[in-house]
């Protein structure tokens, strides 16, 4: 009896799945296992480094002029060659690609933020919160957002950029809020957010705590692939010249003003619009990766999901199965010579 009791024990032991691991463990390990998801994440990464850490090892400044090197191709005093009044490209294309990278986080952050306090509002509250909000929404998708902000560019040019990313971020969260909107009317009827209003706590307590956390995958993944779409809206209107304006530079200004001699001076104009490309195509990337592995319901997910699964199981098995053979062999059973007779 105690040999039988010992073997299940030991069975049991055996089959018993280790503890689950956290959930940053594992979305974690659904990122890094993306290839395409990682590489994007390395070059976003490294694109960063560069653009704020490479003009340390150039000895020239984004508004220096060099008059003895007019439209000179890449060497080795000017890695990235010279423009039409002698400025070194390599550290005007990484100013232009760190006031790029500004812009597009800025405005991703201040239009995540604007379209998760509307839409969760509207949808929690319900009524004529609603009907103002989708209504203004709705005002806001019909007018022309390129149009609106080249005309009221002029208007904010001493200001800065900062007022440009404000501009970019007030045409930008329409969309996301609506569909923060319809998360919200779903969660709101759940019954962690039903005991939390029936005791009392505060509206705005309720929408911080307990809404826009459950959406959090949602609103990570629509933050970073915004960051894309606002480096190309600001790449766009700084090609036309409503963007930054000079002396300061971007990725967009550096494009409108080496696309004339793109086939000429091909360094003036591939240097900016590679790396343009580059990062806008790391971000989206990476934006793929983090909705595979935040969300458990994508298809790839839940065949790596199964694979792993049933990978782990083999191996409970295979270890059980290795349990009970050591504990039923014929040199582990303890019969006495009466037990026979």
């Amino acid at each position: 009896m105690t040999t039988e009791t010992a073997t299940v024990a030991e069975i049991a032991t055996a089959a018993s799945p280790s503890a689950p691991p956290s959930r940053s463990k594992v979305v974690w390990g659904r990122f890094i296992s993306n290839k395409g998801s990682l590489a994007g994440a390395v070059a976003v990464v490294l694109l960063f480094l560069l653009a704020f850490v490479g003009p340390v090892f150039s000895s020239y400044q984004y508004t220096d002029v060099d008059y003895t090197a007019l439209q000179e191709p890449p060497s080795g005093a000017h890695w990235f060659g010279t423009d039409q009044i002698g400025r070194d490209m390599f550290t005007l294309t990484l100013r232009g690609l760190q006031k790029s990278l500004l812009i597009g986080l800025l405005v991703a952050m201040f239009s995540t933020v604007l379209a998760s306090i509307v839409g969760a509002c509207a949808g929690y509250f319900g009524g004529w919160v609603d009907r103002v909000a989708m209504f203004v929404v709705d005002l806001m998708l019909v007018f022309p957002a390129f149009l609106i902000i080249s005309i009221m560019s002029p208007m904010f040019k001493e200001s800065g950029w900062i007022a440009f990313v404000g501009l970019l971020a007030v045409f930008g969260w329409m969309i996301t809020a609506r569909v923060v909107r319809s998360m919200t009317l779903s969660l709101k009827d759940q019954e962690f957010v039903r005991a939390a209003r029936f005791m009392g706590v505060h509206p705005f307590r309720i929408i911080l705590r307990h809404i826009l956390p459950n959406m959090a995958s949602f609103l990570i993944i629509d933050a970073t692939i915004a960051v894309g779409g606002a480096i190309m809206a600001e790449t766009g209107l700084s090609y036309f010249g409503f963007g930054v304006q000079s002396p300061d530079v971007s990725l967009g200004t550096l494009i409108s003003l080496g696309e004339p001699s793109a086939l000429t001076q091909p360094w003036m104009f591939y240097f900016a619009a590679g790396l343009l490309v580059l990062f806008v195509l790391a971000v989206n990337l990476m934006g793929d990766g983090l909705r595979d592995a935040l969300d458990p319901t994508s298809d790839r997910v839940s065949r790596k999901q199964r694979r792993a699964i049933a990978r782990e199981a083999k191996a409970v098995r295979e270890k059980a199965a290795a349990a009970l053979a050591a504990n039923t062999s014929p040199t582990s059973t303890h019969e006495t010579p009466g037990s026979r007779a």
